[in-house]
């Protein structure tokens, strides 16, 4: 497959468009609702991506990229839907870096993004349920299924001596599907779960939730909820009640938003999140920091890369449509060809436009996977002297 690309990028680039034009790209994501901190610098990354290609000039002959901000609420499907009903059919998007939570996301691709040939790229959906949604093709995603994610954290808390843990989970396809993920993991290596309970998101008072949590007990209470949500207040009503001081804290809860909340009463917590290190990373933090903001943030690296590749696999198309260009985020992602890190995207369009295979690498160290996820890699963190430390990575 990799080697009729450059056959068929020669062919589009030869004949070209016959005028430059603006593409737009949506930026769906959760500016309300329990990931609103993670979701600013998710955008600043996508930003930062579609900023670098214009700035190149070197995007479809000419062509410019304007991003487009849609606040899908994270946890509502309905007014994620109408979010995205309004980036394809009013604001006339070429392609969505988006959505954010799997619930939404899920709504979102079966009801707008399938039926309307949208390609749409998550930086963060990981609910499993993902791996084998009817896409049509059109459905991508830069952060790893929870499915593995499930068995990094059972890994991690056997490591640190965990032997029996309670979990709690938001009441939605990502807290259900990461928690049995862990679940399975966790018994399969030879741990205990003492009970596995969902929560609600929104509610004022935790106290009902905590107390069953307390009386099934464990060594550590694996929290799989929002850190502007639920999961917060479930920690929350557990050290009031001295019910446990010990956390297991997977991605939707590793966020600087934790560590300001609860600060030094973290310190015998730990968890993991999506992350990856090396050049690329190294180098996206650096321009993120130029740029203003911070690119350790969770998925901002997931959200830069999963823009980057819209960008790139239209380029390798010679083409904005979607149902054109979808058959080529496989290629642009994948090796063969020129490895390309973060900072690099002008020099990726310029490589595609004269005919050379390219290999994305980016901010998260790109690997996709049939049927077009991360294989993906986790940083293992603790939160020692009331600060998140990177301690491994997985």
């Amino acid at each position: 497959m990799k080697k009729l690309f450059l056959a068929t990028t020669a062919l589009a680039f030869s004949a070209g468009l016959a005028v430059a034009e603006d593409v737009k790209i949506g930026l769906s994501l959760g500016f309300t609702g329990p990931l609103e901190s993670m979701s600013p610098n998710m955008a600043n990354g996508a930003e930062m991506a579609i900023k670098e290609a214009n700035d190149s000039g070197k995007f479809l002959n000419g062509s410019t990229i304007t991003p487009v901000r849609a606040d899908n609420t994270c946890a509502d499907a309905a007014a994620a839907v109408a979010a995205v009903e309004r980036l394809v059919t009013a604001e006339k998007v070429n392609g969505i870096m988006g959505g954010m939570c799997s619930g939404e996301t899920i709504a979102s691709l079966e009801r707008v993004g399938v039926p309307n040939g949208m390609v749409m790229i998550s930086p963060s959906a990981t609910s499993p349920a993902l791996t084998d949604i009817e896409d049509g093709g059109f459905f991508f995603r830069t952060s790893p299924s929870d499915a593995r994610q499930g068995e990094v954290m059972a890994d991690i808390a056997l490591e640190r001596g965990v032997k029996s843990v309670a979990i709690t989970h938001t009441n939605n396809d990502y807290g259900k599907g990461l928690a049995e993920s862990f679940k399975a993991a966790f018994e399969a290596k030879g741990g205990t779960v003492t009970m596995l309970q969902a929560h609600d998101d929104g509610k004022a008072d935790y106290s009902a939730e905590v107390g069953a949590l307390a009386a099934a007990g464990g060594d550590a209470l694996a929290v799989v909820g929002y850190v502007d949500q639920g999961g917060s207040g479930i920690m929350r009503g557990a050290l009031d009640a001295g019910a446990f001081d010990t956390f297991i804290l997977p991605d939707g809860m590793v966020a600087q938003g934790l560590v300001d909340r609860f600060g030094s009463e973290l310190e015998t917590s730990f968890g993991q999140n999506p992350s990856s290190e090396g050049e690329g990373r190294t180098k996206f933090n650096e321009l993120a920091t130029a740029a203003g903001f911070d690119g350790t943030s969770a998925f901002a690296g997931e959200s830069y890369d999963a823009a980057a590749l819209i960008l790139l696999a239209m380029q390798a198309a010679g083409s904005s449509d979607p149902r054109a260009y979808k058959d080529k985020v496989m290629e642009v992602a994948n090796a063969p060809g020129e490895k390309i890190s973060a900072g690099e995207i002008g020099r990726a369009l310029e490589l595609i436009a004269a005919g050379t295979d390219i290999d994305y690498d980016g901010a998260s160290a790109v690997e996709l996977i049939e049927p077009g996820e991360s294989a993906g890699t986790y940083r293992e963190v603790d939160f020692k002297g009331g600060q998140m430390n990177v301690v491994g990575m997985r």
